[in-house]
């Protein structure tokens, strides 16, 4: 790599942001100039430790020499394997930079994707190209037989295809691309246009959408949006509630989320100067309540013990039938649910992570409003569902919010001095669930609260984050013991849900040799502090791995593959389902776990 004397070339991975910058500076002052949102919570004075960075061997010799605050902060097991602190480390020569997510700020990481796994292209559509001999008073045919004729065998038509197919071909001087599902025709596309599909993770709190090339395997477009049922209930079992509570409240939820999914695909095809009519199949995981609110399915056996589904097998439904504008006769493909808390997206995720050929013991957590999670041991699979809340998405705190501009993401205490830091650097509004959970975790560090989230003697009703003098609001940004309980109640039913399953499998928490964390919020935590809280197993700093949203990676693997949707069902009858609410140690660990 060769560059002008003056200036060097700095490449960002994996977020392909490359650019020129002074030869001398440190990386973080390389990345805040390239736009990189490159973590910085102390202000890049080194006593934080928030903006690591890895440097590959050929690129190590391009930065001064470790610093002694570096070898004090990382450690030279770290610095071996070309750990830096973005801050101390000056440019030299022009070189690569790993940011790991934990590094980037919210508004970068939602550019990461999820962890993603090798499929072998399979979809459940194929296309033909047809090039038809025009009617004449001396051919009298059919649209329809010529497509058959042109297809070469006879096949089905979807009625809206037909109601289309006139126009179109006309228009198109007798050329059109052929969509296939098995033996029908769902879709004519133009000459020329592309096969698409879209992957859907339906979250309680957010929609993930995904845009593919089903004949490349391509994501064109990916984009997030918040669910519109959030209007109706924070939590699934609020919406059950509303369900089976108001006039037409079922259905007021199943059209808030086929109009949320509607513009979320505009969205994604605007993105890609594609037409939604284009997309003619669709892949959708959500939780069971999720999957059953979109379908318009019943959901009062969700809201009863024993909290039943209406239907837990793979499922294919027109996409015109829930309220998807695709193609005429574009298909939904819902993966498998386990339980009635236990859906789709779960095992999405298992399929995405392959967690059913794990050779040693391995915990998966989702975590968000609900936090799925499985142990994987002994050939088997455990899950369960806890139901952690909305604190983790700022919801019930004070000053709490999503992690959107100005919201505090990452707290520090160092030597009695509080520094933050805020998504996209705004002026701070409000603290976001990373944030939140760093707060407790560094209050309990510096002794300003004792194990059972009281505070103590030194410390007042509240404590102040950030002075009104500095906040965004006008007046100060607090977190109250109220605050703090809500955390706890969070991250207690998450722990005491990993313990429950733990026991299940007949090991403990040191011989898990893999946890991986998923999710928004699993995605943006910093991992020592979720396991100084006891969040998660206190176990060391690398074999946790941070895999960001796995239920969208999971949903798209369906999507270019039937094997992989085969998989998924032959995964979901694996999962052996533990109803937390009945296990008898869970009540015990659960109020145990309470504890910071």
């Amino acid at each position: 790599m060769t560059s002008d004397p003056k200036t060097v070339t700095v490449i960002f991975q994996p977020l392909g942001r490359r650019g020129k910058v002074p030869a001398g500076i440190s990386v973080l002052e390389a990345a805040r100039r390239l736009g990189v949102g490159l973590s910085g919570v102390c202000g890049g004075i080194g006593v934080c430790a928030t903006c690591r960075v890895i440097i590959p061997g050929e690129y190590q010799d391009g930065l001064s020499p470790p610093s002694d605050r570096e070898r004090e902060r990382l450690g030279e097991e770290a610095l071996a394997r070309g750990v830096r602190l973005a801050c101390r480390a000056l440019i030299r020569r022009s070189l690569q930079v790993f940011v790991p997510p934990e590094s980037l700020t919210a508004s970068q990481r939602t550019q990461v994707e999820g962890r993603q796994t090798p499929v072998q292209l399979d979809p459940a559509l194929s296309v033909c190209d047809l090039c038809l001999e025009p009617a004449t008073l001396s051919d009298l045919r059919s649209d329809a037989d010529r497509i058959r004729d042109g297809l070469g065998r006879p096949v089905r038509i979807d009625l809206e295809v037909l109601r289309r197919s006139p126009l179109l071909l006309r228009d198109w001087n007798w050329s059109a691309r052929a969509v296939l599902r098995d033996d029908e025709v769902v879709a004519l596309l133009s000459p020329g246009a592309p096969l698409l599909g879209v992957a859907i993770d339906l979250g309680t709190t957010k929609l993930a959408g995904y845009l593919l090339n089903l004949e490349t395997g391509e994501t064109l477009a990916s984009a997030g949006a918040m669910n519109p049922q959030i209007a109706y209930g924070e939590d699934v079992m609020a919406r059950i509630t509303y369900a089976l509570q108001e006039p037409e409240g079922a259905e007021r939820l199943r059209q808030a989320i086929a109009e949320g999914l509607s513009a979320l695909v505009g969205d994604l095809c605007a993105q890609a100067k594609a037409r939604p009519e284009y997309v003619a199949e669709a892949v959708v995981v959500g939780n069971t309540a999720m999957h059953h609110l979109f379908l318009g399915l019943p959901t009062r056996p969700l809201g009863l013990a024993p909290y039943v589904p209406v239907e837990s097998a793979p499922l294919d439904v027109r996409a015109r039938d829930v309220g998807l504008p695709l193609a005429p006769g574009a298909t939904v493909h819902l993966l498998p649910n386990v339980a009635g808390f236990v859906g789709a997206d779960h095992v999405a995720a298992l399929l995405a992570t392959r967690m059913d050929e794990a050779d040693r013991p391995t915990l998966l957590l989702d975590i968000g409003t609900n936090t799925e999670i499985c142990l994987a041991v002994g050939g088997e699979l455990f899950s369960c569902s806890a139901a952690s809340g909305p604190a983790f998405e700022g919801a019930h705190i004070r000053y709490g919010m999503r992690a959107a501009p100005g919201a505090v993401e990452r707290v520090r205490i160092i030597e009695g001095q509080v520094y933050w830091e805020t998504v996209e650097g705004r002026p701070p509004v409000g603290i976001c669930g990373s944030g939140i959970l760093d707060a407790v975790a560094e209050l309990r560090r510096a002794g300003l609260l004792n194990g059972r989230g009281g505070w103590t003697e030194n410390a007042g009703s509240d404590f102040v984050l950030i002075p009104a003098d500095r906040s965004g609001l006008g007046e100060a940004i607090t977190l109250s013991r109220k605050d703090v309980g809500e955390i706890q109640l969070a991250k207690a039913a998450i722990a005491a849900g990993w313990q429950v399953l733990l026991e299940e499998g007949g090991i403990g928490q040191s011989d898990l040799a893999r946890v991986l964390v998923a999710g928004a919020f699993g995605t943006y935590i910093d991992i020592g502090h979720a396991v100084a809280v006891g969040l998660l197993p206190d176990l060391p700093l690398d074999r946790f791995e941070q895999v960001g949203n796995v239920a969208g990676a999971g949903a798209r693997m369906a999507l270019l593959s039937r094997a992989e949707r085969e998989r998924a069902a032959r995964i979901a009858r694996r999962v052996r389902y533990i109803e937390l609410t009945v296990h008898p140690s869970f009540r015990e660990r659960f109020a145990r776990s309470l504890e910071l």
